[in-house]
Formats: structure tokens, sequence, C-alpha cells
């Protein structure tokens, strides 16, 4: 199905070549036919690996079989197929992962724990690895530095445009490269939507300390998006890091060396968040929560998520109708320390509510005007501490209904 591009949109930013990372993709016929749907990232010898996978407890077989190659801390490559999640299907799943992994190590030369897997798509129809295995020889042998464009239209389901960022840090007075691409239409939830996420960068960073990154830098950014409360089996986020360019040793815990690395990383993560907030299915606007005042930083997230996921909040905001009450109910429904009479709710930098009630004087005309526009903003004081959290999230249309309602057929 031919989705139009969402009006949200932001274009593909030139997507420079990794030092040491060779990629492509082909065409295996998984399920779509005319396109790529096979990705492969070829890693040197030395590449450590960080990864942050889905919470959903009925994960896909590539998340098992990362979460256990992940324990090496090494990889040297990985592999992304689209049209089919490999969920759900028992033995046969298991069975695929090992075929595709063994089968990319024997091209590469390396362990099959050292090759990294993820696939995105339908749940509960088996992945046919013959496919997958038939098409990697030709894949890997064309494989090149310059092909991140292909790639991130590779790894695509029902989104609308590509997605990449990328970012260059300081590690010791030497520049490092940061580069990534991520999927994610619907099904989005992320909790670490089918959702996923890979980052190269030439840096020389060991494992441990690129977790600790990782794993912090997505619960500010990836783990605040959400387009429809539904916790994909298939959220995976990988960062792979060559060391290829020479700087000061980092220590396995990293620390104050990668100071600059972690907020170039922070931004990369944080930009594809926001691009699949952007490519929600059905989206026509992008909506940012603004939590202050809650008794912590924990509560003011789960009530920043609470009005993110709530379709009454989100159907409004489709509808551009000025409804704080829906805003109010989302807070109370979030299970968190709130107070009625401390709580204040503003709209596009307007205040409609305070101490529990409406605003003397309010005037809706420009919340209504800000409404029409297509990124909202939303803030909401709690009254009660100094927590505070944002998240983001895309209005709720028709569209999703017609993209989901078809999604197999």
């Amino acid at each position: 199905m031919a989705l139009p591009v969402s009006p949200l949109a932001v274009p593909l930013p030139e997507m420079p070549a990794i030092a040491g990372v060779r990629l492509g993709v082909i065409e295996a016929g998984i399920r779509y036919k005319g396109r790529a749907d096979l990705t492969m990232f070829e890693f040197p010898a030395g590449t450590s690996v960080a990864g942050v996978f889905t919470r959903n407890k009925c994960p896909g077989a590539p998340v098992d079989w990362c979460r256990a190659a992940m324990k090496s801390g090494k990889a040297r490559a990985l592999v992304v197929n689209a049209g089919n999640a490999n969920v759900f299907t028992g033995k046969a799943g298991r069975e695929t992962t090992k075929a595709t992994a063994e089968a990319a190590a024997k091209l590469v030369g390396c362990k099959p724990t050292e090759v990294f897997l993820a696939s995105t798509g339908v749940i509960g129809e088996t992945l046919p690895h013959e496919r997958l295995t038939a098409a990697l020889p030709a894949l890997f042998a064309a494989l090149t530095p310059d092909r991140w464009a292909e790639a991130a239209r590779g790894i695509m389901t029902t989104d609308t445009f590509p997605k990449g960022s990328v970012r260059t840090a300081s590690i010791g007075g030497a520049t490092v490269t940061i580069a990534g691409i991520a999927k994610g239409s619907g099904m989005i939830a992320p909790d670490m939507a089918t959702m996923l996420s890979f980052i190269a960068t030439d840096a020389k960073v060991p494992a441990a300390a690129l977790q600790k990154l990782l794993a912090k830098g997505c619960d500010k950014t990836f783990n605040c998006v959400t387009v429809d409360s539904d916790t994909s089996t298939s959220d995976s986020v990988m960062v792979f890091a060559t060391g290829q360019v020479k700087h000061p040793r980092v220590p396995a815990e990293g620390g104050a060396v990668l100071k600059d690395f972690a907020r170039a990383l922070n931004e990369v993560l944080h930009d594809l968040a926001l691009q699949v907030a952007r490519d929600g299915e059905g989206a026509q606007k992008l909506v940012t929560i603004n939590v202050t005042g809650a008794v912590s930083a924990k509560s003011a997230h789960r009530i920043a998520m609470s009005i993110a996921n709530s379709p009454l909040v989100k159907t409004a905001i489709a509808g551009e109708d000025a409804n704080w009450g829906r805003i109010v109910m989302a807070v109370g429904k979030a299970g968190e320390p709130a107070d009625r009479d401390k709580l204040s709710v503003a709209v596009g930098g307007v205040w409609m509510a305070q101490e529990g009630g409406v605003v003397p004087g309010y005037d809706e005309t420009p919340v209504v005007a800000h409404m029409k526009g297509r990124e909202v903003e939303i803030t909401v004081d709690i009254g009660l501490g100094k927590g505070k959290a944002t998240a983001w999230t895309c209005d709720l249309t028709h569209g999703y209904i017609d993209i989901n309602g078809s999604y197999r057929s």
C-alpha cells in the first residue's frame, strides 16, 4: 500500500561514510515486490556494540538473538529485513536467526555471535530464511561505505519517509562522527514500534561505556516518544563503534572524556526519535508535551506519557479542539500524585486553566490559532514539586485506522 508522505516529514540529511563501515541493500522478496527489503552492515574487527531492546514480554527471535550476542560486546555485521518481524514463530523463528547469522558470519569471516539481527513487519508469519541466505552473497559483494540513504529506505515498512541523523563530536581534540538511521511509524511506544534504529561511529568506545551512554540517552529520547501506546515486540536500538579514528584512550567506564561524544549521541537519538513521531501513521501534527512541578522526574514522565497516549487528547488535537479538560483527565488517570486545585494547563504558551479552574478572562482565540499549525505544544504544571519531563507524540486521525485496518492485506 503506497502511503502519502507525512506532512511533517523532514529531508534525509547527507549521510557521510563512517570509517570501517560498509553497507548495502537488496531485494530478497520477503514480502514486498519491487523494493529492497534486506539490509546489511559490515564492521571491522575490534568494533564494539551496545544495544537497548524492547521490554515487551513477547519479543521477536532477533531480539533474543541480539540480547545473547550482546554479552561479548563485539560486532562484525548487522542484517536487517523488512516485511516480516519473525515474532511468535517458535522453533522456525529461532532456526531463521541461527541460519541467517551463520550465513552472514561465513561471508564476513567471523563468529555467528558477532552478527546482529533485526526484523520488522508482520507478526506471526514464518520468515523463510532461505530467501535471506540466498540473497546475502550478492548483497555482501555489493557493500560500500556510501549507501546509508538506501539503507534508511530499505528498513522501512509503513514509514512514509527515510529517517537519518548525523553529528560530530570531539574526543580529546580528535573529531569523530556519529551517523544513524531509524524506522518506525506505528506500534510506537518504545520501552527499553516496530521501531528500529542503527547508529555507527568511528570512535573507539568500550562496549560498557557505550552501553551506559545509549541506555541513558534512550530514556530521554526514544522512551519519551509515542504514536499509539503500543510497545512493539521488535524495538531495537544498536550502536556500533568501529574505533577507526585515533583519539585518547577511553576508559571502560567512560567518564569525562566522552562528554562531547555523549552530547552528540543524544542529539542523534533525539533527532531520530522525533522523526519517528513526525511519521506516526496518519499523523498531521507533531505534539510536544512538557510537564513541570511533579513530585519527581519519573512521575513527570509518567504524566507526560499519559497525556501523549490519550486517544481523547490526540483526537482533540486532530480536530483542532482546544479541549483542555481532556488534558486534565489524562493527568488524573496517570496514577501519579496530582492536586486538581494546583494544576495549570497551557497550550501554545497560553495558560488556559490554573488552580483548578479556567483562567479569568481566558481568550481561546490564540490557542485555536496555535492548534491549526503543524506543531502543537502542551504544558502542564502539577504544582507539587520540581520534577519535569518532556514527551512527544502525534495526533490521532482516521488515517491511522485506514493504515492498520488493512496492514496485512
